[in-house]
């Protein structure tokens, strides 16, 4: 649960923000009827509490020689508190996760890879997913081409 209680301006400024972030606050003040001061100080109430985590570049993958996006599902040998903080580390040293999620369902974990091309895809599931001693078998699938890819979510401000 958030600490602040949010209003129909900060959701304004939100929803502004995830279109552009590096909209200047005299510029937000012209989607947001509030003065920049007003919103700056919303901005950094909204960092400190977390809500905004950060601010990001968004790249083409495809630019950078980077093609082939693989979604994997990854089971593992043991559960426990000790196996998932393992899985977790070992997890957040490997660049080439995007996402990964802790699911339920056939697999117990989702994740979104980027690699160069198939056989780096190959290579990464092979010499470096499957030898993580707590996996117990990866099924991947590749990615033929994006149809949407956001990071903005739907926001609802109150009263909607």
């Amino acid at each position: 649960m958030r600490g602040i209680e949010l209003d129909r301006y900060d959701y304004q400024i939100l929803e502004a923000l995830q279109k552009d972030a590096r909209a200047t606050h005299q510029k937000l003040a012209q989607e947001v009827p509030l003065s920049a001061s007003q919103i700056g100080r919303r901005i950094q109430r909204l960092e400190e509490s977390g809500i905004i985590q950060g601010y990001h570049i968004a790249l083409r993958p495809d630019l950078l020689d980077l093609s082939v996006t693989a979604f994997a599902n990854v089971s593992l040998e043991r559960h426990g508190e000790a196996s998932i903080r393992e899985f977790a580390a070992a997890i957040s040293d490997l660049p080439e996760v995007l996402e990964c999620y802790a699911v339920a369902g056939e697999a117990d974990y989702w994740l979104r890879i980027v690699v160069q091309d198939l056989p780096s895809l190959s290579r990464f599931v092979m010499n470096k997913l499957m030898t993580l001693s707590l996996v117990r078998s990866v099924k991947s699938t590749v990615a033929l081409e994006p149809i949407k890819h956001t990071t903005r979510l739907p926001l609802q401000p109150p009263g909607r």
